[in-house]
């Protein structure tokens, strides 16, 4: 495999200097693009990607340290080198100061710009390798199944002897309630794990695109078809294709997906060329499918296929005992992604959380930590739950059931409707 080009920008008033700097680089092997000022350069940048920028300081229109600093807005992990005939030790310095890499006086010397170059090179790739890396590990932070209750241990049971296998799994359960990550922590213990997980939400992507989505297409085959897509089973292949909310689907892509789980095969949309592929399927819903079946929603074909092994998932007001741990979990996890301090939860505010009706589920636990990570002191408190998030939630509305109980007359019932509404406009 040929080795990949690093792609360079020079930025520089005085055509001579570029014509220089482009015949040196290019003799190494790197692709140089040029730019005669830094305007030119700021909108090249962002039109372009680039893995290095050498820039000139005096330039018209824009200098070179102007143009860095936007440069540094825009990108702050593009390394610039700041080249000058007109430097000083001062200038120099606020180069570095604004984010330059290095600073080299014109003209440069040969040897000294190529190791500067190969140096600044291997520091991006280095902050890009340590970003992938983290992002990695964040990722299977957020993967973690977090609960002891026994719904989640039965939960995990059912994982450790459905994943080595390639039974088709249907994860049932409410919007939020971590369905996707059961169907990730399949994924990571199937013999399949080093192969891709593709995820499609049905939901999400309109009737008239979907087989798109899931088969691809080739050029031409409808109108806004201007080139070839490789659909999500082609992309998923060797690992795991997981539909989520299925209950969503067309009926025609329906027809599709299961003879692709007949056949081990998919055409794309326009062509007419079988290809095979090679997926297991696990899908998610939080519809009720034999219901949708009944009434003609879905196919009851492909529910039979899909349903070799039911996973259910509880909502979270059936596991409150897992809400502790859940709290510890998303204020480990949170910080980090949000840019905000860690902060600890005072035991009572949790027992209020606890208290909570969660018709959210999980999804809306997190958002609740995140908010209350962003607007409590240095700790959260139960003031904190009461005041950013009991307000908010069902808790601080009643039913009207339970508005009524123990009213003998209609007045009685005014009286208390009238009270209900002036503390919910307090609140």
């Amino acid at each position: 495999m040929a080795k990949k080009k690093h792609k360079v920008l020079i930025v520089d008033d005085e055509r001579s200097i570029r014509r220089t700097l482009c015949d040196i680089l290019e003799f190494e092997n790197f692709q140089v693009e040029e730019a005669e000022n830094g305007m030119e350069g700021l909108a090249k940048a962002k039109g372009g990607k680039y893995d290095l920028v050498i820039m000139d300081i005096k330039m018209p229109q824009m200098d070179g340290l102007e143009a860095l600093e936007r440069l540094q807005s825009l990108q702050p992990d593009l390394p610039v080198i700041m080249i000058s005939g007109h430097g000083t030790i001062e200038t120099a310095v606020e180069a570095v100061k604004k984010g330059a890499f290095d600073y080299i006086s014109k003209p440069p010397d040969l040897n000294r710009l190529l190791i500067t170059v190969r140096n600044a090179l291997d520091k991006s790739n280095l902050i890009t390798e340590t970003k992938v890396l983290k992002k990695k590990v964040a990722g299977d932070k957020s993967s973690e199944m977090i609960g002891q209750s026994a719904a989640m241990e039965q939960i995990r049971q059912t994982i450790s002897r459905v994943a080595p296998s390639d039974a088709r799994v249907l994860i049932i359960g409410p919007n939020g309630s971590g369905k996707e990550l059961v169907a990730r922590q399949i994924h990571l213990q199937s013999k399949r794990k080093e192969g891709p997980i593709i995820e499609v939400n049905c939901a999400a992507i309109p009737s008239e695109l979907i087989e798109s989505e899931l088969f691809g297409h080739e050029k031409g085959s409808f109108t806004s078809a201007h080139k070839q897509r490789i659909g999500k089973f082609e992309q998923a292949h060797g690992g795991t294709l997981f539909l989520d909310e299925i209950g969503d689907m067309s009926l025609s892509a329906q027809a599709k997906v299961l003879r692709a789980l007949q056949e081990s095969k998919i055409t794309r949309v326009g062509g007419d060329k079988e290809i095979k592929v090679d997926v297991r399927v696990i899908a998610a819903t939080n519809k009720d499918l034999r219901k949708e079946i009944a009434e003609g929603r879905f196919r009851e074909d492909l529910y039979h296929r899909l349903a070799v092994i039911i996973i259910p998932v509880p909502s979270l007001n059936e596991r409150k005992d897992d809400i502790p741990l859940l709290v510890e979990h998303f204020l480990k996890l949170l910080p980090p992604e949000m840019g905000v301090p860690a902060k600890k939860i005072e035991p009572e505010a949790v027992k209020l959380l606890q208290e909570i009706n969660w018709t959210g589920n999980i999804r809306e636990l997190r958002n609740v930590v995140e908010r209350l990570l962003i607007l409590s002191a240095e700790s959260i408190t139960a003031e904190d739950v009461k005041t950013f998030v009991l307000p908010s939630t069902a808790q601080s509305s009643p039913t009207l059931a339970s508005l009524f109980a123990g009213c003998n007359s209609w007045e009685e019932a005014q009286i208390k409707l009238k009270e209900a509404w002036e503390n919910w406009k307090k609140a």
